[in-house]
């Protein structure tokens, strides 16, 4: 499983929780603690959001313990909004595209977990995205094109958590309808540019882990595992929910129903 962390709050260097702490994400790729796969070294991401409505994205193949450039980025990039992402392949290819985050517009997204039987609901899957959105499918994701089904339904109208909400429990009917037995599990950030929704859900109980914490000043961080070997003031989101930060420091948590 994949680990990943998100932060919103006053602009601070993106080295100082993806590289610099104890446990950073940097680490998490080599060594995980609370993941099924203890090494995520296929491939990593960045993305932040910077002057523009559109958020800069940097995305490799090698394993972000390897990458000198992630760590002079990440050593010279301020930003209020970001994300980070450590990769451990689940059955497609390890390739910059599959990589994690994901970009369309103003949005960023990121998952950890998998759809059971991706290969075989994959097709009807892809077949409800709009042409405008499938001609943006650059991998062979799941993640990516739970990204762009969701967004399709931002479009229409529906707000963030009533749109994952939707797509979750529409690939839950279908998984049925096709008696595929193995879970969906998703713990997964998605951001605008002011504000992230994080979510944690599984159709098992064994949804993927995601903490949140505040940080120094206002800002506040969801990520797969604590950033510190002590897990204190670290707040393990329940499953079945969905967590609302925005700019003024707030977080909401609700049912994700």
């Amino acid at each position: 499983m994949c680990r990943f962390l998100a932060y919103l709050g006053p602009s601070i260097f993106l080295d100082e929780l993806v590289c610099k702490p104890q446990h950073s994400l940097v680490r998490q790729s080599l060594r995980a603690d609370q993941a099924k796969a203890v090494t995520n070294g296929d491939g990593f991401g960045i993305g932040w959001y910077g002057e523009l409505k559109s958020p800069g994205i940097y995305r490799e193949v090698m394993p972000a313990w390897s990458d000198e450039n992630l760590l002079a980025l990440c050593a010279n990039v301020r930003s209020h909004l970001f994300f980070a992402h450590v990769r451990a392949a689940t059955g497609t290819g390890i390739a910059r595209q599959n990589c994690h985050p994901f970009r369309y517009g103003p949005y960023l997204f990121m998952h950890n977990g998998q759809i059971g039987g991706y290969g075989q609901i994959r097709r009807a899957m892809e077949a409800r995205l709009p042409d405008h959105l499938y001609a943006e499918r650059r991998g062979a994701t799941d993640s990516e094109l739970l990204f762009l089904l969701i967004v399709a339904r931002i479009e229409a109208g529906q707000t963030i958590p009533d749109a994952v909400s939707q797509i979750l429990n529409e690939t839950l009917a279908m998984m049925h309808v096709l008696h595929i037995q193995e879970p969906l599990r998703f713990a997964g950030a998605l951001a605008d540019g002011r504000q992230v929704h994080a979510f944690r859900f599984s159709s098992d109980k064994r949804a993927p882990t995601l903490y949140i914490r505040q940080v120094e000043g206002s800002g506040l961080v969801v990520a797969s595992e604590p950033l510190e070997d002590s897990q204190s003031g670290w707040n393990l989101i329940p499953p079945g929910s969905v967590v609302h930060l925005t700019e003024q420091g707030q977080s909401a948590m609700l049912a994700l129903d």
